[in-house]
């Protein structure tokens, strides 16, 4: 048992940490998205999604984006698009 522990608590070391965004950051993303769509039940339903969906890191990148301060880096491109398809099936369904 000790031999299968010491290789799995190695691995589990080795995987960063991803904290989940902050409840700030939720609030700002919410803000942000209702002086884009002025529609509270979507920019609720994203922010509440984008807390499960992303890390606090990329919750930075999606606010940003938002804002249009700046655009996904070509390295967060793809999770960017994976992030905006993910929010809209759970949030615009018949998107």
């Amino acid at each position: 048992m000790r031999l299968f522990l010491v290789p799995a608590l190695l691995l589990f070391a080795a995987v960063p940490a991803f904290a989940a965004p902050t409840q700030a950051q939720k609030a700002e993303f919410y803000a942000v998205c209702m002086g884009i769509a002025q529609n509270d039940a979507l920019c609720s339903c994203k922010a509440d999604a984008a807390m499960s969906l992303i890390d606090e890191r990329f919750m930075g990148v999606v606010i940003a984006s938002m804002k249009g301060t700046s655009s996904p880096a070509a390295a967060d491109y793809n999770a960017y698009n994976t992030y905006v398809a993910k929010s809209n099936q759970v949030c615009k369904p018949d998107y």
